[in-house]
């Protein structure tokens, strides 16, 4: 049985441009003009504090950032499912997953628990899931190895059966961390980050990584 961790931002869902709307609001709120989607999605990865710091820039107090970030997470909340859907192939691809029943599968995500869960469940992914870890799920965020550590601990899977699938460095380095394998994702959010952290595999659909987890062993 493997086990198959899934980030979310950029690796099962595009969100790109929610979560530029939420920015931007956030932005407009603090008195500054607003970031195109592909720049916002380059702060995107760490976590909603690091982005939100980021797009607002070094001039804001540590208060301000603060309350600028629970202005972003409460309409971001709000607005998770205006123009975020599946990337193609990846309900196909975990349909076969799930089907060949050789895969326990989980998300592991830097965004807040809440706002990924409304996400899955409000694009019918749940039941594909046994756990999904939010970035405020446990002490600490990715790269930091806990949440594989915990998924592995309550699957029962083992380390050389396992992979954590994502768009950027952040989830090669947490698959590094944690001493398991690593697929990245090309049409996700910071498939350029790669050349400095590369992973074990790159694929450019996600049929390519269902039919590598699927073939018969030799």
């Amino acid at each position: 049985m493997s086990l198959l961790i899934f980030d979310l931002d950029g690796t099962l869902i595009d969100s790109k441009a929610d979560l530029a709307q939420a920015t931007n609001a956030t932005r407009e709120k603090m008195g500054l003009a607003p970031l195109p989607a592909d720049v916002v999605a380059t702060y995107v990865g760490n976590g909603a504090p690091v982005l939100v710091k980021k797009a607002l820039g070094p001039e804001f107090s540590d208060e301000e950032v603060a309350g600028a970030l629970e202005f972003f997470l409460a309409y971001y909340h709000e607005h998770v499912l205006d123009h975020t859907g599946l990337y193609p192939g990846v309900r196909e691809g975990l349909d076969r997953l799930r089907q060949s029943g050789r895969a326990s599968m989980a998300v592991l995500t830097n965004k807040p628990i809440r706002s990924t869960v409304a996400i899955v469940e409000g694009l019918g992914l749940r039941d594909y899931f046994f756990r999904l870890y939010g970035g405020n799920s446990l002490a600490q965020k990715k790269p930091d190895p806990a949440g594989i550590l915990a998924l592995l601990s309550e699957s029962g899977a083992d380390r050389g059966q396992t992979w954590m699938v994502g768009d950027s460095y952040v989830d090669v380095r947490t698959a590094r961390n944690a001493e398991v394998r690593a697929c990245g994702v090309t049409w996700g959010f910071q498939p350029e980050s790669f050349a400095h952290d590369p992973p074990d595999i790159l694929v450019d659909r996600m049929d390519q990584f269902t039919d590598y987890v699927l073939k018969p062993a030799s």
